[in-house]
């Protein structure tokens, strides 16, 4: 099994997280939505699996390319 961090597309805050540890998560689905300048950014996983880790919490700052969830395939 590998683990696939998902990352976030730009910079501002962590606004939902729309997953748990131990869930199950197809490709390309939402998993998270990121407020920036007053508009919500979806978090999209990058591969199917199940998520084993969430690295941010919600309403802390995000940077652009920070890793914010790790899925295992």
């Amino acid at each position: 099994m590998a683990r696939v961090t998902v990352k976030s597309e730009i910079t501002g805050n962590m606004w939902k997280i729309e997953t748990a540890v131990g869930d199950r998560v197809e490709d390309e689905q939402q998993v998270a939505i990121i407020e920036s300048m007053k508009m919500e950014i979806p978090v999209i996983a990058t591969v199917a699996g199940t998520v084993v880790e969430i690295l941010i919490a919600e309403g802390q700052p995000v940077v652009e390319d920070q890793a914010v969830l790790v899925i295992e395939t």
